[in-house]
């Protein structure tokens, strides 16, 4: 390799992994790489914890939909509160919250004495820290990267970050609840999140969120949902996120009846199944993450809502391993494209004192509406089984990708001024 070839790689790594210049970005990016891990493998064992006890579809569903409904109930009112109270200190107080919670849940699974009514209020009592803990990680990000040119990159890192610890925490989880159980999924799940604390605290934070005089909740809660609904590139990219959400992200509820019913296997498959998800999700915000600006993302997000309900409608009915991973990598890609790229537009546009009630919606659209899928994809499965289930959430995830394209002008036109006036595309000539 010559000089001049060596100078590019370097320079290609450097702009690819600008945002950790920062050094808070640097400290949130190491404490919740190591978190996040924990974090998949308490998700995959609660999963197989509740097919093990009940080998109930229906339960499964009920279970992630107890860990999901919250975001949806309190997201509106969070969004509210996160844009009034200083969203670091949010974080540290649910981080405490979520490492209490998995070690409740360590202490229950260790002796083989937990049952699924405490698994479902646990999932609860964590859907309500989630539910405040997801805008305000969300709106804290350009307090941690400062730069509004950088946010893309720290989305895509974190894209990066979570789902490097989603192609590692299934895997070790897969051959921990072999060795010795569930429970200890739990414990090291709990331990985990004391990273991300201590990242939290060793912070200095030196461009504080101005906190503006708080009107009433409804008043907020009225402002924020007309920013919302009269702003066609937010309104457009949250219905498309939410449908995709509500039909085609709950496939991952089913991993654990595709792992043993459809492909014969067990704790090992569902690790496999869910890792490869992970690493073509991993490779996706890899692919953000080099890329130099928000322009031209608009136009990825009908294509990846494509890709991803093609993907599920084709593992739904694979029987053969290989090709089942195969499809999840294509999956796996598609849905990381369709979260980051309309959150890194999303965080591009915002006016700065809505942020947090615009990530409540976010959040609401990508997770808040899960649970409804959860429940869904559940009940029907019991009925119609699992293949039939995604190939209907597939299609309606194309169909969704056709609407989205119809109002491609609408949102191009609203776009373009806010792109101009940031300097993302050159001002018109006149």
């Amino acid at each position: 390799m010559g000089p001049k070839e060596e100078t590019t790689r370097q320079s290609g790594w450097s702009h690819a992994l600008r945002a950790l210049r920062f050094r808070n970005y640097r400290l949130f990016f190491g404490g919740q790489s190591l978190s996040l891990i924990g974090t998949w493998m308490t998700r995959i064992a609660m999963s197989w914890l509740v097919y093990r006890l009940t080998g109930s579809a229906f339960l499964l569903g009920l279970a992630g939909f107890a860990s999901q409904i919250p975001t949806f109930v309190l997201g509106p009112f969070a969004g509210v509160w996160v844009d009034r109270l200083d969203r670091h200190r949010v974080l540290v107080v649910t981080q405490v919250l979520s490492m209490l919670q998995s070690f409740a849940l360590a202490a229950l699974a260790l002796p083989h004495r937990i049952t699924v009514p405490e698994i479902l209020w646990l999932s609860l009592f964590q859907g309500v820290v989630n539910a405040f803990d997801m805008p305000a990680r969300q709106a804290f990000l350009p307090q941690m990267v400062e730069r509004r040119e950088d946010l893309p990159n720290a989305i895509a890192l974190n894209s990066s970050m979570v789902n490097g610890s989603r192609l590692i925490g299934p895997s070790l989880a897969g051959l921990i609840i072999v060795a010795w159980g569930e429970g200890w999924c739990f414990l090291i799940d709990g331990i985990s999140y004391l990273a991300v604390i201590v990242s939290l605290l060793l912070m200095e934070v030196r461009n504080p969120q101005q906190l503006r005089a708080p009107e009433s909740v409804a008043t907020e809660l009225r402002e924020g949902w007309r920013y919302v609904a009269d702003s066609p590139p937010v309104r457009n990219i949250l219905l498309l996120l939410g449908l995709v959400s509500l039909v085609g992200m709950p496939y991952t509820v089913l991993m654990p009846i595709f792992a043993t019913r459809v492909l014969g296997g067990g704790a090992h498959t569902l690790g496999f199944l869910m890792a490869a998800s992970g690493l073509g999700a991993l490779g996706s915000a890899a692919w953000l993450a080099s890329r130099r600006s928000v322009r031209g993302l608009l136009r990825v997000i009908p294509a990846v809502a494509v890709i991803f309900g093609a993907g599920i409608i084709a593992f739904g009915y694979s029987r053969w391993l290989p090709l089942s991973l195969v499809l999840l990598l294509v999956t796996g890609f598609g849905m990381m494209q369709q979260m980051a790229a309309s959150n890194s537009i999303l965080q591009t546009i915002l006016e700065e004192d809505k942020r947090g009630r615009v990530m409540s919606y976010f959040s609401m659209a990508f997770q808040g509406t899960m649970p409804f899928g959860s429940l869904l994809a559940g009940w029907a499965a019991a009925r119609i089984g699992a293949p039939a289930t995604l190939a209907i959430g597939g299609g309606l995830c194309l169909l969704g990708a056709a609407w989205f394209l119809s109002r491609m002008g609408e949102v191009r036109r609203a776009l373009r001024p806010i792109y101009t006036q940031l300097g993302i595309i050159p001002a018109p000539d006149r």
